[in-house]
């Protein structure tokens, strides 16, 4: 057996043992499951998802159960790919069907900002909060997934978790020094967030708008939202799995996101 076989084989064992812990990142989908609301002067919304039975071992299927879903792709936890937003645009391999299928797997970094954003719904990570985190776990890797913990997830309420008033919604999220540092020095694969998207909720009116759809999706990296149990992560040490649907010429798709973290 090769030592890569070994390696495997290895996995295997370590995660049927416990040795290895599998934590899963994703929300439930339904149709509750919150979406993101643009404002009607930005564009069209994506409607929530609905579900309509074919059959349920019935005359329709009298073996078998299954159902037609009806939704966006940008719904619920789910995957951005470059082409999702004007800045990636034009990539060869930027949307779902043609991402290099192991450029959905990378090491995590996890940066807790769950204390600040407690305090305030519209925080904003910067440039100098990853530097920060950097002397203290040491340098992102090329290629990781850097995921913002903020505990959202845990806002189960709908109102709660879009948490929008007459001024748009209020969220957390990165500020354009810190995607610029992630996108461009650090290379890392993608930028992961508990919100609804990716941007902070009043990035709208940022400089430019939505900086990290515009900064990481023009780099040709990647974005996860909606994405829960951030809490359950180590600061580093974590390999996440994102597999989008490989949807032709797809702009993202909803996806269960698997961390692989030591056990016990």
């Amino acid at each position: 057996m090769s030592s890569t076989q070994t390696t495997l084989a290895d996995m295997v064992t370590a995660i049927a043992s416990g040795d290895i812990r599998v934590i899963d990142l994703s929300q439930t989908l339904g149709p509750d499951t919150p979406v993101i609301m643009l404002p009607p002067e930005i564009g069209k919304n994506s409607p929530p998802l609905s579900i309509e039975r074919i059959s349920h071992f019935d005359d329709d299927g009298p073996a078998w159960y299954w159902n037609v879903l009806t939704l966006g792709e940008h719904t619920g936890t789910h995957f951005d790919a470059p082409n999702h937003w004007i800045s990636g645009k034009d990539y060869a391999d930027g949307g779902t069907d043609t991402i290099p299928a192991d450029r959905f797997i990378g090491p995590a970094c996890v940066i807790d900002c769950s204390s600040e954003t407690a305090a305030d719904p519209d925080f904003l990570l910067t440039a100098d909060h990853v530097q920060k985190w950097e002397k203290e776990h040491g340098e992102i890797p090329a290629g990781a997934w850097v995921l913002m913990r903020t505990d959202w997830s845990k806002r189960t309420n709908g109102d709660e978790f879009l948490n929008a008033d007459e001024n748009g919604p209020h969220s957390p999220g990165p500020r354009l020094d810190a995607v610029e540092y992630l996108a461009r020095e650090r290379g890392v694969l993608g930028f992961g967030v508990e919100t609804v998207g990716t941007d902070a909720g009043q990035a709208g009116m940022f400089e430019p708008p939505f900086p990290c759809h515009t900064i990481m999706h023009g780099a040709n990296k990647f974005g996860l939202a909606s994405l829960t149990n951030l809490d359950a992560l180590p600061p580093k040490g974590a390999v996440v799995i994102a597999a989008p649907l490989k949807i032709i010429n797809g702009s993202g798709s909803p996806v269960r996101v698997l961390a692989l973290v030591p056990g016990h």
